[in-house]
């Protein structure tokens, strides 16, 4: 098999980074978009509709991964990312703008999982788990980078950001020089699945704990670029900032995600995870001091980076050739499906100390549910 070179592996990381920010690069000018687009639906819904993009085809993707292969499979990715994001901006029908929003997601899709299916090309055992840790770290960071620069560029002009889904293109060019061919791994149909109940009931449960892992994340990103503004009188590009160090702390903590699995093991950590994002929304729901703003950041990025990376990690790990791109997208369809769900968050109440306290609640029963399922996949 070809090696992957060092900036091949930066060519990777880059392209994951595009995953995160296809909802929520343009989350600090959502103010803005709702000033200027007359929209008959939930402004939120431009952040999340992408998820319900990547929900409805990500059975479509898991099917051509192995027709494709993962390097084709990327590529056709990239490009109607670049595009479906950037014309958004120009559309002013709503049909054709939701509609724009959920093949954006399709193309999102594409992206993750060919992207984290070459990685499993390439990475084995524990060398796997520390580029997936890297995935998550870059991901974060590109949340970090993204939302800054689109909390800038929407005060300058609320389309602005929409100009930053063009960065596709140069992950495109940088996918063509740098990334070799993976040995192309043809599904043997004549061998069948492994059909252990725990194997199943593993990927069930790492797909559970995904969407709602997800969900409660996203409940911040959907909320806080209205509430800080009504709140506490953020600007565009302070809710930018805020939102950009909750990225900046998931990279630590998902940094520190293999020590942590090695001394807790897998599942107490993805337990933990939930019981920081319960602490994140006890603060925010609590307090409204600005101190505290920073508490909440700590609480939510820590959660996401013992959550999300591991749990991707766990699915590929629970995965055989012939069933990775079927479980690959069962973890898309969880992650983004979580995505979409916060965004009926807003139905809860118009208080959003309220739906603070919802989070809370939801945070601890989900910890306590998944730390007896681990617990009994386990002894299994």
């Amino acid at each position: 098999m070809n090696k992957i070179s060092n900036f091949g592996i930066f060519t990777i990381l880059f392209v994951s980074s595009l995953t995160i920010m296809v909802g929520t690069v343009i989350a600090p000018s959502l103010s803005g978009i709702v000033k200027h687009k007359d929209l008959g639906f939930s402004a939120s819904w431009l952040i999340t509709l992408p998820s319900l993009g990547v929900v409805l085809f990500a059975p479509i993707v898991g099917r051509l991964l192995n027709q494709l292969g993962t390097l084709k499979l990327l590529r056709l990715g990239l490009l109607p990312y670049a595009i479906f994001g950037f014309i958004g901006a120009f559309i002013t029908n709503d049909y054709i703008l939701i509609i724009d929003r959920i093949l954006l997601g399709a193309a999102t899709v594409a992206i993750q999982v060919s992207v984290t299916a070459y990685i499993a090309d390439f990475f084995t055992g524990e060398a796997r788990m520390k580029m997936i840790a890297w995935q998550g770290m870059s991901i974060e960071l590109g949340g970090v980078i993204f939302l800054a620069i689109g909390g800038i560029l929407g005060e300058i002009n609320w389309q602005f950001p929409f100009y930053i889904y063009l960065i596709a293109l140069l992950c495109l060019f940088l996918v063509a020089i740098t990334l070799p061919k993976p040995e192309h791994k043809i599904a043997d149909k004549s061998v069948n699945e492994p059909t252990d109940k725990k194997s199943k009931s593993k990927v069930r449960l790492i797909f559970v704990a995904s969407l709602l892992a997800m969900m409660l994340f996203f409940v911040g990103f959907v909320t806080l670029p209205l509430y800080l503004p009504q709140s506490f009188g953020f600007s565009e590009s302070e809710t930018g900032y805020l939102m950009a160090s909750i990225s900046v702390v998931a990279i630590i903590t998902a940094s520190q995600m293999p020590k942590m699995v090695k001394a807790f093991g897998d599942g107490k950590t993805v337990v933990l995870g939930f019981i920081l994002f319960m602490l994140g929304y006890l603060v925010l729901a609590s307090t409204m001091s600005l101190p505290f703003l920073i508490v909440t950041v700590i609480f939510i990025g820590t959660g996401f980076g013992f959550t999300i990376p591991l749990l991707n990690h766990m699915m590929l790990e629970a995965s055989t050739p012939n069933n990775q791109g079927k479980n690959l997208g069962l973890f898309s369809m969880a992650v983004f499906g979580g995505q979409f769900l916060s965004t009926f968050i807003e139905y809860v109440s118009d208080n959003y100390t309220a739906i603070y306290a919802v989070s809370v609640g939801l945070a601890l029963i989900i910890a306590c549910t998944l730390y007896i399922m681990f617990k009994k996949l386990s002894k299994k």
